[in-house]
């Protein structure tokens, strides 16, 4: 069953820096009360690994990164995730704003499979509390993202069903 926000957010626009997306809904932060849930608002990480480089994942926001999924799903021996300090050198965003929408290089693009569950997510657009509401298809083909199972739940919650 898809499940999508109830949200209806003034005019579409689009990010100039984007790779020919469709248009798509911006807004700087999710109301408390916008219908969305936590898991359609996904995040995205940047991960280094020991053989390809550098990967990303995005995954929903209120779990954790697998990092041994990560590492099989890109074909890496081992994977980290990359210091706060380096992510503005290789993405051109800082934390709270890293997109694979239009990063500084196309990285290859890693999302949890829960996205197809969902009609709707919110991703960052490249600025800390900015979001773009997307279709999970819209997102994959404007990333060339690949499906894998990445998310896990956080300490201290028990898996969603």
């Amino acid at each position: 069953m898809r499940r999508g926000c109830s949200i209806s957010w003034g005019s579409a626009t689009s990010c100039a820096r984007t790779r020919s997306i469709p248009t798509i809904s911006l807004r700087k932060r999710l109301p408390p009360r916008s219908g969305c849930r936590p898991e359609q608002v996904f995040k995205t990480l940047v991960a280094r690994g020991d053989r390809n480089g550098i990967v990303m994942a995005a995954i929903p926001g209120d779990q954790e990164l697998n990092l041994k999924a990560l590492a099989a799903a890109a074909g890496e021996r081992k994977i980290q995730l990359v210091p706060v300090k380096e992510l503005q050198a290789l993405t051109g965003y800082i934390r709270g704003g890293v997109t694979a929408l239009a990063a500084k290089r196309e990285y290859p693009v890693f999302v949890d499979e829960t996205i197809e569950l969902l009609e709707v997510v919110s991703i960052s657009a490249g600025v800390r509390g900015l979001q773009i509401l997307i279709a999970p298809a819209d997102y994959l083909r404007a990333t060339k993202g690949t499906i894998a199972a990445l998310g896990q739940p956080k300490a201290g919650q028990q898996r969603r069903e």
